[in-house]
């Protein structure tokens, strides 16, 4: 089998391995597989083409661009999956850890796609927050926007994900405008490069929007500027190396860290043994100690229950553990496969013995594998018995199919040991006591970046301990590295900068591309309901006569609708009510005769009311009071080839001008 050449993707070109290039094993076999490395790189010279021809390009797109590139690239990648499937198994992995994997990246990207048109404008600048009001008067405000950094992001992946670990930087990177350079671990890299080449092929990316490293990434982090970020997840020495490049720390180059994590789950003190939470835990523990073989940053090292339930819980983990199939991944029936090399497999073997100078072992089967080529593990599982005193059992992470448990006295102990992690992507909970889980999320949230809880009333539903989702962020504080990724919009936002912007309700519409209270109004050329997606303009306003609110009025809708409280219908009651100055008309009544002012009522471009956003009404009105309405186009946004979204700000007033009501009215409307 001829050895598998693992190129680079630099400055528009594919760069072949060069003499400096490392051998990699397959993880099954353990015969030699592929190379990569190229020593001789530009790296400069792929720097300068992320920043003039990938961000220049990626920057004239609106967010809603780039979401639909995004969604794309994601289907095209599923529609030759297979290929990265056949080459993942030499990493080791089986079907369902390419499930996790390649599938679990691709459905990232579609997230990421999604959430670009959901919640982002279709526009360059995405304002963060509501405007603030700076002045008595309104004609001086302030706005957050954020605007795509200049640079470059460099990502620096880890070896156990080399899909998913990619896709979930890569997703958020470019939809905030940002082109990357590409770094995947090298003994998986070839998996990462032919995904690579999926994307590229496609033709869908700009020119310098994507490049890739396979192998050393040289002096690269030497050149970077503040317009430049660097994302890692790997094993947190290495992330403080990398964190105190000086380039990196002179021009405060934003550095992201996923690194180490002894993760733990706590099984409640309600969870006895034939219960279903009890089930679940073993259920649970037993997978993150086995998928990918245990190589997950977010895999059950500790695994706390309390000290009545130790030898319970230990016997049902022996047996689920002792029946794991393990060996080759390509087979229907492999439950679990190898570790990704040699070189790792020393190291969890290494880790492992630590433990054990501490732990009672009560699952060992390595020796019977002793045989087996490639690098393949048995699950081991440990019994920690002074948790309190003990050091490795907190500190050493074996990267593989190796957990430890530990018993503990009562609900303050279990989070004690949990947060002995010094920092953790995520601690789990298994109970079906809310009073637990909300003493244990308090205790132990300060060191977590997510805590997972789970029972009878979620399991069927629930994701699992160790599956991060787009859509919350992951990361963790201390050992775990300090960084956030993922979390949804706030992954786009850190390749972003965050800038205020000061001036007149016209100058800051003008720059955010959305209408704001005090904003020049345009009045409408014609009712802006007979107008189509296309011919709205933003601030363009539709002013409508009054209508007088009388007393039978509000009777009328009080009896019509049931909603005869006393505000509306006992004049000294509603007298004696501070907010009132007597009978008042339903604030509801008001928004019924708002629309009968402003609708159009013939078939027309307006396909749908869809909601009601911020409604706040601001002065009562009293029979006799009579109200206008200014109906004024705020935001559009398109939601397919048909209709668009458009968001209208309604103001309600009465006969001398005062605000009484307002409110944001959502409408499709066809293009």
């Amino acid at each position: 089998m001829s050895i598998l050449q693992v190129a680079s993707f630099a400055a528009g070109q594919w760069i072949a391995p060069n003499a400096s290039a490392r051998q990699i094993d397959c993880a099954i076999t353990g015969a030699p597989f592929a190379q990569a490395g190229n020593d001789m790189l530009n790296v400069q010279a792929m720097l300068d083409h992320a920043r003039t021809k990938g961000g220049p390009a990626l920057r004239q797109m609106t967010f809603h661009d780039r979401a639909r590139l995004l969604k794309a690239l994601a289907l095209h990648l599923r529609a030759h999956r297979q290929a990265l499937y056949d080459l993942s198994f030499h990493t080791g992995a089986t079907q369902t850890d390419h499930l996790i994997d390649i599938d679990g990246g691709i459905g990232t990207m579609l997230v990421y796609a999604s959430k670009g048109r959901r919640e982002m404008p279709d526009s360059t600048v995405y304002p963060d927050g509501d405007p603030e009001q700076l002045s008595r008067n309104g004609s001086f405000l302030g706005q957050h926007i954020c605007t795509p950094l200049q640079g470059v992001a460099v990502h620096i992946n880890a070896f156990n994900f080399p899909v998913w670990g990619m896709l979930e930087k890569l997703a958020p990177t470019l939809l905030a405008g940002v082109p990357a350079i590409v770094k995947p671990a090298t003994s998986s890299c070839y998996v990462t490069e032919h995904c690579v080449r999926l994307m590229l092929d496609s033709g869908l990316l700009p020119d310098g929007a994507l490049q890739l490293v396979s192998g050393g990434l040289g002096d690269m982090l030497d050149h970077l500027t503040c317009q430049d970020a660097v994302s890692f997840t790997g094993s947190a020495n290495t992330a403080l190396k990398l964190r105190a490049t000086p380039a990196i720390l002179q021009n405060a180059v934003r550095f992201t860290a996923e690194a180490d994590s002894l993760n733990a789950s706590i099984l409640g003190p309600d969870a006895t043994p034939g219960t279903p939470e009890f089930d679940l835990f073993i259920t649970e523990a037993t997978q993150e100690i086995t998928t990918k073989a245990g190589q997950k940053c977010t895999a059950i090292r500790r695994i706390l229950a309390p000290e009545s339930h130790i030898e319970a819980v230990g016997e049902a983990l022996r047996q689920r553990l002792s029946n794991i199939k393990i060996g080759d991944p390509r087979a229907k029936e492999t439950q679990m496969g190898a570790l990704v090399s040699g070189a790792q497999k020393a190291d969890v073997l290494a880790k492992a013995a630590l433990l054990a100078t501490e732990c009672d072992t009560l699952l060992d089967t390595s020796d019977a594998l002793n045989d087996a080529k490639g690098a393949f593990v048995a699950p081991m599982l440990f019994h920690c018995t002074s948790p309190d005193t003990a050091i490795h059992a907190h500190e050493t992470e074996a990267f593989g199919p190796v957990s430890t448990l530990m018993g503990f006295r009562d609900i303050d102990h279990a989070i004690a040991l949990a947060n002995k992690g010094q920092g953790s992507l995520v601690t789990s909970l298994i109970t079906h006591d809310t009073e637990v889980a909300r003493h244990i999320a308090l205790g132990c949230a300060a060191f977590n970046g997510r805590i997972y809880i789970n029972n009878r009333d979620s399991m069927a539903e629930a994701t699992g301990h160790g599956a991060p989702l787009p859509h919350m962020t992951h990361g963790g504080p201390g050992r775990a590295g300090g960084g956030e990724e993922l979390g949804g919009i706030r992954a786009v936002t850190h390749y972003m900068q965050r800038t205020a912007i000061q001036g007149s309700p016209d100058m800051l519409s003008s720059i955010t591309g959305k209408w704001l209270p005090g904003t020049t109004q345009e009045q409408a050329p014609a009712h802006p309901f007979t107008r189509r997606f296309g011919e709205l303009q933003i601030g363009e306003t539709l002013h409508t006569p009054s209508r007088e609110v009388t007393l039978e009025d509000v009777e009328h809708f009080a009896h019509f609708t049931g909603d005869t409280f006393y505000a509306h219908m006992d004049e000294a009651a509603a007298a004696r009510n501070p907010f009132f100055p007597g009978r008042v008309a339903h604030g509801y009544l008001l928004l019924s005769f708002a629309a009968g002012l402003f609708v159009e009522p013939n078939e027309g471009p307006v396909l749908a009311n869809t909601g009601l956003d911020a409604l706040r009404f601001m002065k009562p009105v009293v029979p006799g009071d009579s109200i206008k309405v200014a109906l004024t186009v705020k935001q559009k946004t398109i939601r397919n080839e048909d209709y668009g979204e458009v968001r209208w700000h309604v103001h309600l007033s009465n006969q001398d001008d005062d605000a009484v009501a307002e409110y944001e009215l959502l409408t499709m409307v066809a293009f």
